[in-house]
């Protein structure tokens, strides 16, 4: 039996539970739903604390108290990112009645209201269920929202449709009893049968990706994926829906048996794959689905979505999937019975959200009449590079747990950045966390923001630790941190910087994503996160030189030799002298001939980079300063 090993690595975690668990061993969460009318009648103070902080959050249902008094969020389930026109014109109306007529298209590709009020509820509720949405199973531990590519069956590259999948599996285990508060924590799932990723598929506890094997297409199993975590592939191909079904539901029946329930930090499907290893949870999944799956097949990830490059794509049946640019995922209800009239004006009535909290309109015949209308002039269809692809999490104004704004952050780098760096084509996926739970996908982005404080002068203020390198082709991949701590304030100067380098060595029509692994994967971490603090330097300072990222020679990620090859590069670039006349720089068979420094040569040189340079190019036994300690002559705290 497989399982034994499961079985052993449970009980090594089973000696105590987490407090969540023993708040969830008090009640039957149902009877928490069930007593809405009565806490809409009695008012906010009468629902019971463990209510407020654990089980209407299994419907959905968050209590606010502590930023918005008395008043809660909900999270509206939108399988797959799929709406009508009927849907959308219903959320728009209770978000108008009920909730300061504000509304955030969120990561998951679904809906969350605000401002909302217990006595407002059950109509809340009531009115969901009216056009068969709902907000079960959106919150704590819970089979979450799926996500699904928004175009799915009607796009091009689209191989197998993966909506009426998706809605076999909520049939098995939304509103469920057996499944509503049963897992040791949260499950996310993605599908995608399309062979563009165009909803980040391996960031999830458990992925379906397109797949072919021997000549069949169906999906490869990707499990164990989280925040900072990539799924990786369970050697599992499901050759059909049924396959998928039950391997799906196998999965979960030993998450919710197996899974661990002591630290909470660690109880993610992920930690019991580290357990127990992979191929253990693959054999599982096999013996609990009574079916000897085949071995993986070829994943098909294999391009870049450019829908929102373009603001259009064409769908198969002819018509258009128009692109619509919601910065920060910031809506309103009004906004959105507006999207509801303009498709079924102009479309077939169907509307799709995306995981990069935009919106499509499908189904459109004259794309061209539909970007005439007044809407177009506030939600831009292509405006650029840096807004067609932002993404940004809650933030202070909405969450307990952020450590900036995020959602203006997100906007605001875009407004400069549009105007510093404009670009009329490619793209630049940047993506805003406003703390390290990571809700705005930043380790997969372009260019990622994590919320920090950053210290200047010995006094706090916001900050953001940088990372690029985020991956959504092929097996996805997370990115690596740049600058870590970087002052709010200046960070758009240091994206600046790597924008620049795009912008003047990309090939037509690069993605970032494309430029990255070309150019910038072939630098150390700490040399791109340098050159980008020292071009801000530069730039602050008026100095001019003539200084490109890939000037230096790939050097396989030594730091020695980039910092030497940089520091030879300025100093010739300031004074059109090379530091020293023989090139035997990292030999110690015979003394080198001093180094002149850059005052000697050059008048009014600036002192930092002076100094810098010099630190730069010591000889190779000295060369012990790496470029974190070289930051203090560049920090433009220092020249604010």
């Amino acid at each position: 039996m497989q399982l034994e090993t499961l079985e052993k690595a449970y009980e090594a975690r089973s000696k105590k539970v987490n407090k969540i668990e023993k708040v969830k061993a008090l009640k039957d969460p149902l009877s928490a739903l069930e007593k809405i009318a009565e806490y809409a009648q009695k008012g906010y103070d009468a629902i019971p604390d463990e209510d407020k902080s654990y089980f209407l959050k299994c419907f959905g249902i968050f209590d606010k108290d502590k930023l918005t008094p008395k008043q809660f969020m909900m999270r509206v389930r939108v399988a797959g990112g799929h709406l009508n026109a009927m849907q959308a014109r219903k959320i728009g109306k209770i978000a108008k009645e009920f909730g300061q007529d504000y509304i955030d298209i969120t990561t998951r590709a679904q809906i969350e209201l605000r401002f909302l009020h217990i006595e407002d509820m059950p109509a809340i509720l009531s009115g969901l269920e009216d056009v068969g949405l709902t907000s079960y199973q959106t919150g704590v531990d819970n089979f979450r929202n799926i996500v699904i590519d928004p175009l799915d069956k009607d796009g091009f590259d689209n191989i197998l449709p993966t909506y009426d999948l998706l809605k076999k599996i909520e049939n098995l285990f939304l509103k469920n009893p057996d499944w509503i508060s049963t897992l040791p924590r949260k499950f996310n799932t993605a599908i995608s049968g399309s062979i563009a990723n165009r909803c980040n598929l391996f960031g999830h506890d458990c992925s379906l990706v397109l797949a072919q094997k021997d000549g069949v297409y169906g999906y490869n199993l990707y499990l164990g994926g989280k925040v900072g975590v990539i799924a990786k592939n369970a050697d599992i191909f499901l050759a059909n829906e049924e396959e998928a079904i039950k391997a799906y539901g196998a999965l979960m029946e030993i998450f919710k048996r197996y899974g661990f329930r002591d630290n909470r930090n660690k109880n993610r499907l992920h930690f019991l794959i580290d357990a127990v290893s992979m191929s253990e949870i693959s054999k599982a999944i096999r013996e609990v689905a009574g079916i000897n799956f085949a071995t993986a097949g070829e994943t098909l990830t294999q391009i870049n979505p450019v829908d929102s490059q373009h603001g259009r794509v064409q769908l198969r049946d002819g018509s258009f999937a128009v692109h619509i640019i919601v910065p920060s995922g910031i809506f309103s209800g009004s906004d959105l019975i507006e999207v509801a009239e303009l498709s079924k004006t102009y479309g077939n009535e169907e509307i799709r959200f995306s995981v990069e909290q935009n919106i499509y309109i499908l189904g459109v015949k004259e794309p061209t009449k539909l970007l005439a209308e007044e809407f177009f002039t506030k939600y831009k269809n292509v405006d650029t590079p840096y807004f067609n692809n932002l993404v940004a999490c809650a933030g202070t104004k909405h969450c307990v747990f952020g450590v900036i704004e995020n959602k203006e952050d997100a906007i605001e780098m875009a407004q400069y950045l549009s105007k510093a760096v404009p670009l009329d084509s490619g793209r630049v996926r940047m993506y805003w966390s406003a703390c390290i739970k990571g809700c705005g996908i930043h380790e997969i982005g372009d260019i990622g923001f994590e919320g920090c404080k950053a210290k200047v002068d010995g006094k706090p203020e916001d900050g953001v630790h940088i990372t690029i390198g985020g991956k959504v082709i092929s097996e996805g991949k997370n990115g690596y941190t740049v600058i870590k701590s970087a002052p709010l304030r200046f960070a758009k100067y240091y994206v600046e910087a790597l924008l620049l380098e795009y912008k003047k060595l990309r090939l037509q029509n690069e993605s970032f994503e494309a430029f990255h692994d070309r150019v910038l994967s072939q630098y150390s971490h700490a040399y791109i996160g340098f050159y980008m603090q020292l071009q801000a330097y530069l730039r602050a300072k008026n100095i001019a030189i003539d200084l490109h990222i890939n000037k230096i020679p790939k050097t396989g990620h030594v730091e020695a030799f980039e910092l030497f090859e940089l520091g030879r590069k300025i100093y010739y670039a300031i004074s059109k002298k090379e530091p020293y006349s023989a090139y035997n720089r990292f030999t110690n068979e015979n003394p080198r001939e001093k180094l002149i420094p850059l005052q000697d040569l050059v008048s009014n040189v600036d002192e930092n980079i002076a100094t810098l340079t010099s630190k730069m190019l010591a000889t190779q036994e000295k060369r012990a300063v790496v470029f974190s300690e070289l930051l203090f002559y560049i920090d433009l705290t220092k020249i604010a």
